[in-house]
């Protein structure tokens, strides 16, 4: 097996470091702690060509995989700029109409969603159902050949400042299928649309991206608003998933070792006892180095998820063990890099503390680590479904 990366897959993960020569932490942070999100790098990423990584080139993009996009977010995240947007929208939506739209939907959304002109974001959570699909309560009711959605969705990233949403609904009531699986449809929304509402959700964690409710009341659709087939939806929608874990996983191991790195710096000049610098302490040596083999650990599980969904191949189980893995080895890395900054670690100037918030949410979103657990168990180990 050959790790060594192409010259041009270097060159997507390079990207971040030049991105952040103009755009680095602190203006993340300063988006973060307005809760505004930062169009600027937006646009920009979307000018380089990187918001269509994985939309094909005859609908504006760049034609890559989730290698490259994998690599993307992984070298943004090298530089502690963490875009969940990218994970929502340029992954998981676009990436789900390049595969799954019809020709229409493609010509129609991809060119300017590429272009930034247009953001998508993706509606599955519900306040009732949680992680559990199954019992999706939205509804899109038939009318004749067009559809009235109603329902709620919360924990919407980014629904505020996107155009569209890709979302979950039944077409046909659990009562009424033969498998609880059958009757899901998924639907591009617009949210300007008469009928939806949104309601904002405050979050202690810092980011620019921002949490929302959205509500909708028999707001019309039709079928050139459909993903896929109608009542079958869930099949392609489990696959939609393993990219948004191959990516948060992708964050995780770059938040990681952008913790680990400021803490190296900080540990070589750092002298508090004789002339040594701390960084020459094992009590300090020893769990960075550790941290970090976790870190590299989680980010070869993570390439492997992602270069097993390019292959055509069923990710699911690699890219759980990679959202798992990397998760811990992010929070691991963090909580290390702040206990060796000591009590600069919980300053504002250091900026090493602000990472903990988000790292620690990716262990418990988009799925947390039971449910991973759970999947592992029973569909990777064979073991009797637990729940």
């Amino acid at each position: 097996m050959d790790f060594d990366l192409t010259q041009e897959q270097r060159q997507v993960l390079d990207y971040g470091d030049a991105i952040a020569r103009k755009f680095d932490r602190k203006y993340w942070m300063e988006c973060a702690e307005k809760r505004v999100f930062p169009e600027a790098l937006y646009r920009q990423i979307a000018e380089d060509g990187f918001v269509g990584t994985m939309v094909p080139e005859e609908y504006g993009g760049a034609g890559q995989g989730m290698v490259e996009m994998h690599l993307f977010l992984e070298g943004l995240s090298n530089n502690g700029i963490p875009l969940l947007n990218l994970v929502v929208g340029a992954a998981m939506s676009l990436g789900f109409i390049a595969k799954y739209g019809s020709e229409a939907q493609k010509r129609r959304y991809l060119p300017d969603a590429c272009r930034g002109n247009t953001r998508f974001c993706f509606a599955i959570t519900e306040p009732d159902a949680g992680t559990n699909t199954i019992r999706t309560a939205t509804v899109a009711k038939r009318r004749s050949n067009r559809f009235a959605l109603s329902g709620q969705k919360t924990f919407i990233t980014d629904a505020d400042g996107s155009d569209y949403a890709l979302v979950v609904a039944r077409t046909t009531p659990h009562t009424e299928v033969q498998r609880k699986t059958e009757g899901f449809t998924l639907f591009i929304v617009n949210l300007k649309a008469k009928g939806v509402q949104k309601q904002y959700i405050p979050v202690s964690i810092p980011a620019p991206e921002t949490q929302w409710q959205l509500f909708f009341d028999e707001v019309e659709l039709g079928p050139e608003d459909v993903v896929g087939e109608i009542d079958k939806g869930f099949g392609i929608l489990f696959k939609s998933l393993n990219p948004e874990r191959i990516l948060v996983g992708s964050i995780c191991c770059g938040l990681g070792r952008y913790a680990l790195n400021r803490a190296v710096a900080y540990t070589s000049e750092r002298k508090v006892f004789n002339d040594v610098p701390i960084g020459a302490y094992q009590g300090l040596q020893h769990p960075l180095a550790s941290a970090r083999t976790d870190v590299e650990l989680a980010s070869l599980m993570t390439l492997k998820a992602a270069w097993t969904f390019d292959q055509g191949r069923e990710a699911g189980e690699f890219a759980n063990m990679a959202k798992l893995a990397a998760a811990d080895a992010g929070i691991k890395a963090v909580d290390t890099a702040i206990q060796c900054h000591g009590g600069n670690g919980f300053t504002k100037e250091y900026g090493i503390f602000d990472l903990y918030p988000f790292v620690r949410l990716l262990k418990t979103a988009p799925l947390n680590r039971e449910m991973i657990l759970n999947y592992i168990g029973e569909h990777v180990m064979g073991l009797p479904r637990s729940y």
